[in-house]
């Protein structure tokens, strides 16, 4: 099968991976676990699936010290992503935080323009102007009404935080497999959410019940596990800034969880919040 079409498809699959963080986080956070004990049970269970499946494959864990280093960094930077996320859900309906979310792909562009000095053209340009118009809908509600300062912050810096994510991704040029690369990631970013937990003192609950652990580990398999795969396995075959783009499904999904399970609110205004954003990034696709 063609590489770019294997591309594209993980990067779709991905993103509708990615959009299911709501069904598992909101009935533990009602539960009364936190935003660390959630991630902790998110990661670490992703670790333990990753391990046995490269114990089934007779893959390898050994990495070299230098690559070690930059792996470290690179699952810090996505486990801080995902604690600012999960953190903006506390103050903000997670359909709306999600949608917000979206504007990474913009945020993506962006930096490769900045950074290594990719082109910026009138229609990325005008992308970026409809993404801003997106957020302003998104952010100033029915009746004038705001959302959170800190909330909108906080997601505002996760999707920065993946955007850089996905760009260090596509620098990557040593050759390991997609799995052993995830597993690191992952491994490294639980290394992240315990210390995050230690300096902030949140407590780790234990987990009770068939539904807790039912949510515990679709939050390990469905947005890290097969979201992280398929999102390298993308980043590699079609870019990091088409692979950022294919995310479209993301909010997507999150809003259609948030809204048909959790009874979260949909306006007007949030779906031309959404459409604006979702026309810029296909503004940037069809330019790719």
């Amino acid at each position: 099968m063609n590489p770019r079409v294997i591309g594209f498809a993980a990067g779709i699959l991905a993103a509708m991976f990615y959009g299911t963080n709501p069904l598992g986080t909101l009935p533990l956070y009602a539960d009364g676990f936190s935003c660390g004990a959630v991630l902790f049970y998110r990661y670490g269970l992703a670790v333990a699936m990753f391990a046995a499946i490269m114990l089934c494959r007779g893959e390898g864990l050994a990495v070299r010290p230098g690559h070690a280093i930059r792996l470290a960094l690179l699952g810090s930077v996505f486990a801080l992503s995902s604690l600012t996320l999960y953190l903006s859900f506390k103050y903000m309906d997670a359909g709306v935080a999600s949608a917000l979310l979206f504007c990474y792909p913009v945020m993506t562009a962006v930096l490769m323009a900045v950074l290594f000095h990719e082109h910026v053209s009138w229609g990325s340009t005008l992308a970026i102007g409809l993404a801003l118009g997106g957020i302003a809908l998104l952010y100033r509600g029915e009746g004038g009404v705001t959302l959170s300062k800190l909330g909108f912050a906080l997601v505002m810096l996760s999707s920065l935080l993946y955007a850089m994510y996905i760009v260090a991704v596509n620098q990557w040029k040593v050759k390991m497999s997609p799995l052993k690369f995830t597993f690191w990631i992952v491994f490294f970013g639980w290394i992240t959410v315990v210390v995050y937990m230690f300096l902030a003192g949140e407590p780790l609950l234990m987990l009770h019940g068939a539904r807790q652990w039912a949510c515990a580990i679709q939050l390990a398999l469905l947005p890290t596990v097969l979201s992280l795969f398929l999102m390298t396995v993308a980043i590699k075959r079609i870019g990091s800034t088409p692979a950022a783009i294919m995310g479209a499904l993301e909010p997507v999904t999150a809003v259609a969880i948030g809204v048909g399970l959790f009874g979260e609110s949909f306006t007007l205004r949030m779906a031309l919040g959404i459409t604006l954003i979702l026309v810029a990034v296909t503004i940037v696709v069809m330019k790719r």
